[in-house]
């Protein structure tokens, strides 16, 4: 990854070094939907995930003129603005502008002289791997540090959550900004007041069966969740019994799910994985698309025991 390099060299700050973050991405086996409001004000939720071995990464390089550079290979954007402006939020780039604002102005922080911010994902937007989520993390991160703020994966995860769900009004759940800033697999719950994170001690053995029994296949297309989210938001609050039935399984699911992970039941894992599936689809109807269905018309001779 390389930065564009600024119209005039001098205004690059040698003094201070380049730092560079990365946020996992993650795998939800169970749970999904339960950490979204109102669901777990209401009757709490818990969410079983894994991160894997690909990242949302960030370069920072300060600079000394007060201007901020970010740059998305993502999206093929770059945006700049002056960094004790005000942000304005238009479309373009949001989410590392809020993070950016926000760290800026913590207490204690050191003022910054500027910076180019270069953003890199290793997969694409709308994947449903909580990319946007990892990009928060890592850019909170990164900023935090430059700016010599000393923040918890606790802190930057609530953080992000607040920057993406209230700020920026982007709808969704809290189990991407947790996953993101802890790593590994993890048992996450979520109540009215708090978000608890249990990271599993999980034998190098069955972490090494479920590699070699799982596939993550990107199906060629992205989605946007936001309507998902606002259909099962909706359906819950008027009491559909389906989407009721449905989340409500997931909870169940991703307990036992996480017991046998624990366990190294691995084909327990893979069985409680369909169930997962079938659940999920009755929490709205935009979950499951043709694109999401087509991995399931199973070839003639082929082995799958689940999948979502």
């Amino acid at each position: 990854m390389t930065f564009t390099q600024p119209t005039d060299p001098s205004v690059i700050d040698h003094r201070r070094p380049v730092l560079r973050a990365r946020a996992p991405l993650r795998i939800s086996f169970a749970g999904g939907g339960t950490d979204v409001s109102p669901f777990p004000e209401r009757e709490g939720g818990c969410v079983l995930s894994s991160t894997i071995s690909a990242f949302a990464f960030s370069t920072l390089r300060p600079r000394t003129d007060g201007k901020v550079t970010v740059q998305s290979q993502d999206f093929g954007k770059s945006i700049g603005f002056d960094i004790d402006q005000p942000v304005e939020y238009d479309g373009q780039l949001d989410l590392p502008k809020a993070a950016i604002a926000r760290v800026r102005d913590f207490e204690g922080a050191t003022p910054s002289g500027g910076f180019d911010l270069f953003l890199h994902t290793q997969a694409p937007p709308g994947s449903g791997l909580g990319s946007s989520s990892a990009v928060m993390v890592s850019v909170i991160g990164l900023v935090a540090q430059h700016c010599n703020v000393d923040l918890t994966p606790y802190e930057i995860a609530e953080l992000a959550y607040k920057l993406e769900r209230e700020d920026l009004g982007i709808p969704g759940g809290s189990q991407d900004q947790y996953a993101a800033a802890f790593g590994g697999f993890n048992f996450i719950e979520f109540e009215k007041e708090q978000v608890i994170v249990n990271p599993l001690r999980i034998r190098p053995a069955t972490v090494h069966e479920l590699e070699h029994n799982m596939l993550l296949a990107f199906t060629g297309a992205t989605r946007v969740s936001d309507h998902i989210i606002e259909d099962q938001r909706s359906r819950y609050e008027t009491g559909d019994s389906q989407a009721l039935a449905g989340l409500r399984a997931q909870k169940d699911l991703a307990a036992a799910m996480k017991i046998a992970l624990v366990r190294g039941e691995v084909d327990t894992v893979g069985r409680l994985l369909g169930q997962a599936w079938q659940e999920k689809q009755k929490m709205s109807s935009r979950i499951a698309t043709p694109s999401s269905l087509r991995p399931w018309r199973k070839p003639a001779g082929a082995v799958r025991s689940a999948g979502k």
